[in-house]
């Protein structure tokens, strides 16, 4: 099992530039598929980004081109810079992980595939 923590979370305004960080504790970083959830007030848990263990990354339509995924096995952390932040970003943004590969990307935009999350982040996006 890997602990999460999120941080870099904040207000800013609209078409700020925002970047979340994840640090994993334990070992076997690496093998990990980590993922990007994010849930605002009233709605449901939404998927906003992956990266596999081989570094392939997966992205929802609406943070395609402004959100970016990345990983770096030796800090054991991962990343979302969130570039050209709109209202609608505005979310507590979790930290997800499965120490698992899939060649299939739907697998890692699913939430109950992951049995590791952290506490989240605030990240509110002033108009």
């Amino acid at each position: 099992q890997a602990q999460l923590v999120e941080s870099g979370g904040g207000l800013v305004p609209a078409g700020s530039s925002l970047k979340l960080s994840c640090a994993a504790s334990g070992r076997s970083f690496g093998s990990y598929a980590m993922a990007w959830f994010r849930q605002a007030p009233g709605k449901e848990r939404e998927f906003v980004a992956a990266i596999s263990r081989s570094g392939s990354t997966y992205y929802a339509d609406s943070v395609k081109g402004r959100f970016t995924v990345s990983r770096d096995n030796a800090k054991n952390t991962v990343y979302l810079q969130m570039n050209s932040l709109r209202p609608e970003d505005t979310a507590v943004y979790y930290c997800a992980a499965k120490n698992t590969y899939s060649s299939y990307s739907n697998y890692y935009t699913r939430g109950v595939n992951y049995d590791n999350w952290g506490q989240g982040t605030q990240v509110t996006v002033s108009s």
